[in-house]
């Protein structure tokens, strides 16, 4: 790995410069080994399942959110969910978390590092890694506007005449952002907001802090860094800055890291990008990223279920390939962001895609833009909860409906090849916090809202509520204890039915055939194998009629 170490910096900073901050990491490395779990093989296992979700989540009077989210946690879903994803629990100034003041402390609002710990037992932890940018608040950039050294160099400073129409914006809002200096009005790069500064990594200062952040987080337990926004890390004017070459080298030279001290740990790219640009940070299946957020599948789903016909989605997903079994997807639905569009923008049409929207906006949900560099604006996220989202406008329905189809757009979620990624809201059954979004002016708010522990609990003895969260819980027992789930398994899509997605998983000698019924209609379907419906412990053979959004998960004799 030392070889590797060396030859990314020299990739990135020149032979000289590479060499000295080689020797800086290995003087990192030797303070930081005693503190350092003993190493292990990182192994992917069907029972993986992470819980997406913010340290304040669930809340009660008098005691920490992080204390109250662990004991819940423990009382909930222990033996569902292996991994707790805490979002940022950092202190920060914006954006729920991701504009973060200090990266390692622990926002005193949610408790310190050993209610942290706490999760420890019974789960794992993933950390998330807010390494593009850093708060206008945080020290570092407060140093660098009063001319510390220190920070000299941490900022990218641009001449406000120059030509950025190249550079790939997801946001509707100017590039840069004007500040005061000591050395006079300086106009600074910030990808996201004015709040959130984006750090120059072509300075090997900025990549040292950072690294050595990424390593105290596993000192405190982290067993998955989520790396955000990882895509914009590196800048070059004339480029689109997106997903440059130095940006994977920077991974990936993390990545050598890591598997030279810890290489249990796991790295997540969280890169909203078309596929084809997200699956690149596999590199070649072991030198980057274990995992890739799999950004297609919620908006596939979701068109899936608007249009009660699973042909499209079957394609896409007949075409995810891994590249080693050393890595695999990270499947979600939903998280504390909204629906990117953006991944599905070379598999849908733009009218396919203008009419998810449309729809979405009428089940009183909100669309976010992006500028484009010719200065229009393109439709870029879906705000809404997912719940919701896979709605009828204007037409009521029964709680069960709701949540039968909820559950098959998650049972589809659960049966790919990868490591599923659930989150809060999903697994106990929210839906639009229309009042939230009014309070903050934040699209993005309408599925953020915390919860209060005893209201939380009342709910969840009734309604659609119960019905998510006891059918998600049946859903993740019975994933958590197949084989054919694993990860890295075998995957074939099937087509045997337009309204039905069916994937055929397979993992040492046991085989799960899987049918998801994304349509408001009864089915009947021709079976390629016969076994056992695990859902309804039914056996069946050569054929199975599948109610309206009905889950088939047949275990072959």
């Amino acid at each position: 790995m030392t070889d590797f170490i060396l030859a990314h910096l020299n990739f990135l900073y020149g032979e000289a410069v590479g060499q000295q901050t080689y020797e800086k990491i290995q003087q990192m490395l030797v303070l930081f080994r005693p503190q350092l779990p003993e190493p292990e093989t990182a192994v992917f296992s069907h029972r993986d399942t992470v819980l997406i979700t913010y340290g304040d989540q669930v809340q009660t009077e008098g005691e920490a959110p992080l204390q109250t989210l662990a004991h819940f946690c423990r009382q909930a879903v222990n033996g569902r969910i292996q991994t707790i994803h805490l979002l940022p629990f950092y202190p920060y100034s914006s954006d729920d978390g991701f504009s973060v003041i200090d990266y390692q402390a622990v926002d005193p609002a949610l408790g310190d590092w050993c209610h942290l710990a706490a999760f420890n037992n019974p789960f794992q932890l993933m950390f998330d890694a807010v390494i593009n940018h850093i708060s206008a608040k945080s020290d570092w950039f407060q140093g660098y506007l009063q001319g510390d050294p220190a920070y000299q160099d941490f900022f990218i400073e641009v001449d406000p005449t120059a030509d950025l129409t190249a550079v790939f914006r997801p946001r509707a809002l100017p590039l840069l952002t004007p500040f005061q200096t000591a050395a006079g009005t300086k106009h600074i790069w910030t990808t996201f907001s004015p709040d959130q500064i984006d750090l120059n990594y072509a300075n090997p200062s900025v990549f040292l802090a950072v690294l050595e952040t990424l390593l105290f987080y596993v000192t405190k337990g982290a067993r998955i860094l989520r790396l955000d926004a990882v895509g914009f890390m590196w800048k070059e004017i004339g480029t689109s800055c997106l997903n440059l070459p130095q940006t994977h080298r920077l991974i990936q030279l993390i990545r050598a890291v890591l598997d030279e001290v810890a290489p249990q740990v796991a790295i997540i790219t969280e890169t909203n990008i078309p596929h084809k640009d997200n699956i690149s940070y596999f590199g070649n299946g072991r030198n980057e990223a274990q995992m890739v957020y799999n950004f297609s599948l919620p908006p596939l789903t979701l068109h899936t279920f608007h249009t009660g016909n699973a042909t499209r989605l079957s394609q896409w997903a007949a075409t995810l390939k891994l590249p080693s079994d050393r890595v695999t997807f990270f499947n979600f639905c939903a998280s504390h962001d909204g629906i990117g569009l953006t991944p599905v923008r070379d598999i849908l049409s733009d009218a396919e895609i203008n009419k998810m929207a449309e729809r979405v906006l009428a089940l009183k949900g909100y669309v976010s833009y992006k500028a484009n560099g010719d200065g229009s604006q393109a439709a870029y996220e879906l705000n809404i909860s997912y719940m919701n989202a896979l709605g009828l406008p204007e037409v009521t329905e029964s709680d069960a409906l709701i949540a039968r189809r909820f559950l098959a757009s998650q049972a589809i979620m659960l049966a790919l090849r990868g490591v599923p990624g659930i989150y809060f809201h999903s697994l106990f059954g929210s839906q639009n916090w229309l009042s939230g979004v009014q309070k903050t002016g934040r699209h993005r708010t309408i599925n953020r809202q915390k919860l209060q522990l005893n209201r939380l609990e009342k709910t969840l003895k009734k309604g659609v509520r119960q019905l998510v969260f006891s059918g998600y819980s049946e859903l993740l027992r019975l994933r958590t204890a197949e084989k054919a789930f694993h990860p890295v398994g075998s995957q074939k899509v099937l087509n045997l039915h337009p309204a039905v997605f069916a994937v055929l998983r397979s993992h040492q000698q046991e085989t799960m055939l899987c049918l998801h019924n994304v349509s408001a209609q009864p089915l009947t379907v021709k079976l390629p194998l016969s076994g056992m419906d695990l859902l309804t412990e039914t056996a069946v053979s050569q054929q199975i009629n599948l109610a309206p959004y009905q889950v088939a998960w047949i275990k072959s004799k």
